[in-house]
């Protein structure tokens, strides 16, 4: 595949975050396209009394957090959701800097036994981080702080670019992400606009479900972050 010096990209993410995706991408010369394969539906979280410390698996969670709790330590898995976190004013704020397993294991160093955790997290993610903090000793209460819901069809912007095999790059930043652009990509019939694309997930979890599409290559960030994934780019 030859790519252009200023290489399109297609972006998956969902906002709040695809703008500043896009904005990085630019800042490194590529142009990006926007086409969010999800949308986000914060849930305003109801937190329980007496907690110690806040735990959260995205910074999609933070929107829903009540200003109440800013006062708290708050443990973000990576440092986007950790800046995300500071800029909604929570004031003490750390970085797993990795995965949900890293995260587990910072709260755990730095928790007492027994301290009551707020895990705030999207609809059905964040049951193996709570498993592993409960099993650590750690009382976790898990809550829905926002909710993923599928978009219906892919932007007309994308489907242009893949039809006319525009297309160099598409970034996936999930799991759900991966699935739903599969089945919008099956659906408008691109599918021959992907065989000079090559993807990038942030994860190999994030990476299976594309393994169906005719992808020249999918290539997985050295670690789940914007900043590993947008290296991946030459």
């Amino acid at each position: 595949m030859i790519v252009r010096r200023s290489a399109m990209v297609l972006v998956t993410r969902p906002e709040p975050g695809a703008g500043e995706t896009a904005a990085a991408l630019r800042a490194r010369g590529h142009v990006p396209i926007l086409a969010p394969v999800l949308r986000i539906e914060p849930q305003i979280v109801a937190a329980p009394r007496n907690v110690a410390a806040i735990a959260v698996t995205s910074g999609q969670a933070v929107a829903g957090l009540p200003a109440a709790l800013r006062a708290l330590p708050l443990f973000a898995v990576g440092d986007a959701s950790a800046a995300r976190a500071r800029a909604a004013g929570f004031r003490h704020v750390e970085s797993a800097a990795g995965t949900a397993r890293d995260l587990a294991r910072l709260m755990v160093d730095r928790l007492a036994p027994g301290a009551a955790v707020l895990l705030a997290s999207g609809a059905g993610n964040g049951l193996d981080l709570a498993h592993d903090l409960r099993s650590a000793g750690l009382r976790v209460s898990r809550r829905v702080a926002y909710r993923s819901m599928p978009t219906e069809t892919l932007e007309i912007a994308a489907v242009a670019a893949l039809e006319a095999n525009e297309v160099d790059f598409v970034l996936v930043f999930s799991p759900a992400s991966a699935r739903r652009f599969v089945a919008l990509v099956r659906a408008a019939r691109v599918e021959p606009g992907l065989r000079r694309v090559v993807a990038i997930a942030i994860s190999p979890a994030a990476a299976a479900p594309l393994a169906g599409l005719p992808l020249c290559a999918v290539r997985i960030a050295m670690a789940p972050d914007q900043k590993h994934m947008l290296a991946l780019l030459s």
